[in-house]
């Protein structure tokens, strides 16, 4: 069965980095769009990036844009989300999706907490 299993999430101030990771299985990962969205305390659902089948092609929403990096590696079956001068706005949960086009998703994972604050 299809799984997506998020990683990498933890408390971090201001300012700070942190790597998300997000291990597929149960599909052919390099098969497919690829996502992260996020959720924020007040439940409202942000996507934030997409990565193509090859990972030669991305987009960002202008919230993150130029502080985050989404990246795969397909032999490892896993996506990659890199957050750099994280704002206190960033605390949320943040998932990633499977993208099978059309802008939907079709499957997500678990969610891992960020919590940026002071």
């Amino acid at each position: 069965q299809v799984q997506l299993v998020e990683s990498g999430g933890g408390f971090v101030q201001p300012g700070g980095s942190l790597r998300l990771s997000c291990a597929a299985s149960g599909f052919t990962f390099s098969g497919f769009f690829m996502s992260w969205v996020r959720q924020n305390p007040g439940g409202d659902l942000e996507w934030l990036s997409n990565i193509n089948q090859g990972g030669g092609s991305t987009d960002y929403a202008d919230s993150v844009k130029g502080r985050f990096t989404v990246s795969r590696d397909n032999a490892k079956n896993t996506l990659y989300l890199q957050m750099d001068n994280l704002k206190t706005e960033a605390t949320a949960r943040y998932y990633c999706a499977r993208a099978p086009g059309g802008g939907s998703y079709d499957y997500w994972g678990q969610g891992t907490q960020v919590t940026v604050s002071s």
